[in-house]
């Protein structure tokens, strides 16, 4: 196995590491870095890397958020099933936490499983991903001013009734079907247009990551034709690992960023990069 290759992996799991969490779309930074700096594999293979790269960036999640979605133990257990016997073990807020997050995935899920291939065949170009960028861009910055001065309604998870959490399900399925929506940033925005708090957005937006991404590369490897070779296993393990440790620090500075900043400067970052993917490729195809 190439050195060079598998430090290109590295970088692409920074990448993801980096991109998944903020809400600047993963796919955007992903489409720029593949056509600078591509990876030596098949067109096949990419397609299962740049997906399943994603479990390291879950894991990450899991690690850090473990005592807040962890469902079962004794310890910390404010609200339990049952006051003795197996269901005292059972944490009831987080059963209730789990559901919220199952309702809200529901519309995704779906979709994806019946039009994962059609999306990608139909969407994923970089007109459609620099299109993607620049809307949900300018959608942060028309939020945030809409919002300013404004208490939210919704200020920890338990408030978030089931209406709302739908509705957020509805803004993930079009990250879903668009790529560049970014995941994060269609979760973000439609529940600060629901009236979340920006911590209760994004920390929910972590939550529901972990099925998406679980189930989006099951799906991938199941559709997968091919033996994966040894060097080709190595390039996924050193990009999940990357994408892994990563996660674990952005994931804690940006809980740490939005309880002083709003996310205006994702905004604008979001447009500039969308007209740089759209210039880029633009000339690309000219010359």
């Amino acid at each position: 196995m190439n050195i060079i290759e598998i430090l290109k992996a590295a970088l692409f799991g920074v990448v993801e590491g980096v991109a998944e969490w903020l809400p600047v779309s993963s796919t955007g930074h992903m489409l720029i870095l593949n056509e600078i700096m591509p990876l030596n594999v098949s067109e096949q293979f990419y397609g299962l890397y740049e997906v399943v790269i994603q479990l390291g960036a879950i894991m990450a999640v899991l690690a850090v958020f473990w005592d807040r979605i962890w469902p079962f133990g004794r310890r910390n257990n404010p609200e339990p099933a049952a006051r003795s016997g197996p269901l005292a073990w059972v944490k009831m807020d987080k059963i209730r936490l789990w559901l919220k997050i199952a309702l809200a995935c529901v519309p995704a899920a779906m979709v994806g499983l019946l039009f994962d291939d059609v999306f990608d065949r139909l969407f994923h170009n970089y007109v459609c991903v620099s299109v993607a960028l620049i809307v949900f861009g300018v959608a942060f910055i028309l939020v945030e001013n809409l919002r300013a001065g404004h208490r939210p309604a919704i200020r920890s998870l338990d408030a978030l009734d089931a209406r709302t959490v739908a509705l957020i399900g509805l803004f993930q399925l079009l990250a879903a079907i668009f790529p560049g929506t970014s995941r994060s940033g269609a979760t973000i925005v439609g529940a600060l247009m629901l009236g979340v708090s920006r911590a209760v957005a994004v920390e929910f937006t972590f939550y529901l990551a972990i099925p998406v991404m679980f189930g989006a590369s099951l799906l991938k490897l199941v559709k997968y034709d091919a033996l994966i070779t040894r060097g080709e296993f190595v390039l996924l393990a050193v990009g999940m690992l990357t994408a892994y440790l990563v996660s674990a620090v952005v994931v804690r500075r940006l809980i740490d960023y939005i309880k002083k900043h709003d996310f205006k400067s994702f905004g604008w970052y979001r447009i500039a990069l969308g007209i740089v993917v759209l210039v880029f490729f633009t000339l690309r195809m000219r010359g």
